[in-house]
Parts: structure tokens; C-alpha cells; sequence
């Protein structure tokens, strides 16, 4: 049962999937910076079909074809040697997207500098993935906590109002956010473990490196 939950919990959070929940988080925060009112604008659904075709989607589809072909054994992937052609792979989809962005005035400098440093994470990831096995689903994570942290510094946000069918108009606190963040990024990393996928030094390794890397794309682009 649990091993089944942690199989459920790798999948919602899987790296691939980070960018786009990356941007469904700006678009809930502050949709004006998009020049949109809200999330569900057609311009916002538009973005977010893109991004996640661009980024999830269409990567994911080309491992799935390495698996087909049998270049990769399984798609978990539990070597090293079998992460190289997948690593690669997203990367070009990464940079191509980014290059896209860059001075695309639809798209805010802050995204853009998040779609960055998950680009910056995953090298860093392929790299060191050729001496030790990071955790990418921990690179993910960390890349997700470091866009939470920034996002309350870069806007000053302590709060940010959704307006949801069911609850109505809820104001929440981007504190409370943060927290979640860290309870979430946790979650995953137990279900790593639970799944035998890594050892501990993986996952910390790779929170500091997803968490680092929106760091760094933060000093290339503000």
C-alpha cells in the first residue's frame, strides 16, 4: 500500500512535471504579470499547454521511445547509464523553451528565470549523475522550493488572493505556501527512499542543487 502511494507521489512530482506547476504557481500569484486577470484567461491556458507539452510531455515521449527501442531498460530508469540519454533529451527541450522566453514580453523575466534555473538544475544533475546517482525528483523539488523563496523575496508577497468556484475569494498566505512547499518536498523524498529509487546523500544533494540552481539564473537575469 504505502509503496503504491510513494509510486502515486513520484508520479505527480515527477522533474518533468515542476515547470509547469512552476508556472501555475506565478499565474495564481500574480496573473497581471502575464497581462492575463486570471489563470483560467485563454492566453494563461494557452502558456500552460505549451509549457507543459514543451516541457513534460513531449520529453517524456521521446523516453518512452527509448524504452521502446531498448536503449533504456526500464523507465524509472535506476542507473546512471540509463539516465545519460534522457538527461540530454529534456535538456535540449529546456533550452530550446528558454531560448523561446528570453525577451518574449508575454512572458515575465520571472518565469523565465525560473524555466532557467531548472534548465541550470538538470545540467548540474546530468553531471554529477555521472559519478554518483542524484535524486532528480529531489533537483525538482529543491528547484521549486528555491522559486517559492524567490517569488516572496522578488515581489515582496506575503499574500496573494484565489478565487476559487467552491470556496469563493480566499486570500493565502505565501507563507503557508512555503511550508507546504517543504512538507511536499519531503513527501517526495521519503517516497524516493520507500522505493528503494535512492540513498539519502541523493536527495540532499539534489534539494541543494534544484534550490541553488534558481539561485544562479536569478543573478544571470535580474
Amino acid at each position: 500500500m504505502l509503496k503504491s502511494l510513494a509510486q502515486v507521489i513520484s508520479f505527480v512530482f515527477h522533474p518533468l512535471l515542476i515547470v509547469t506547476y512552476m508556472l501555475v504557481l506565478l499565474l495564481l500569484i500574480n496573473p497581471y504579470l502575464f497581462g492575463v486577470n486570471s489563470i483560467s484567461d485563454r492566453a494563461s491556458q494557452l502558456l500552460l499547454l505549451q509549457v507543459f507539452l514543451s516541457t513534460f510531455f513531449i520529453p517524456a515521449f521521446a523516453v518512452a521511445m527509448l524504452r521502446f527501442t531498448g536503449l533504456v531498460k526500464s523507465l524509472e530508469m535506476r542507473t546512471k547509464q540509463e539516465r545519460i540519454g534522457p538527461y540530454i533529451i529534456t535538456g535540449m527541450f529546456y533550452i530550446w523553451m528558454f531560448r523561446n522566453f528570453l525577451g518574449n514580453g508575454q512572458v515575465p523575466t520571472a518565469f523565465t528565470s525560473f524555466l532557467l534555473g531548472a534548465t541550470v538544475g538538470l545540467f548540474i544533475a546530468f553531471f554529477i549523475n555521472i559519478f554518483s546517482k542524484i535524486s532528480a525528483h529531489a533537483v525538482g523539488m529543491g528547484g521549486l522550493l528555491g522559486m517559492v523563496v524567490i517569488t516572496m523575496l522578488l515581489f515582496s508577497y506575503d499574500t496573494f488572493v484565489l478565487n476559487s468556484t467552491i470556496f469563493g475569494t480566499v486570500e493565502v498566505s505565501m507563507m503557508w505556501v512555503l511550508v507546504l512547499t517543504v512538507i511536499l518536498a519531503g513527501i517526495v523524498g521519503s517516497s524516493r527512499l520507500l522505493l528503494q529509487a535512492h540513498e539519502p546523500m541523493d536527495l540532499y544533494g539534489g534539494y541543494l542543487v534544484g534550490f541553488a540552481a534558481q539561485f544562479i539564473a536569478l543573478r544571470f537575469l535580474f
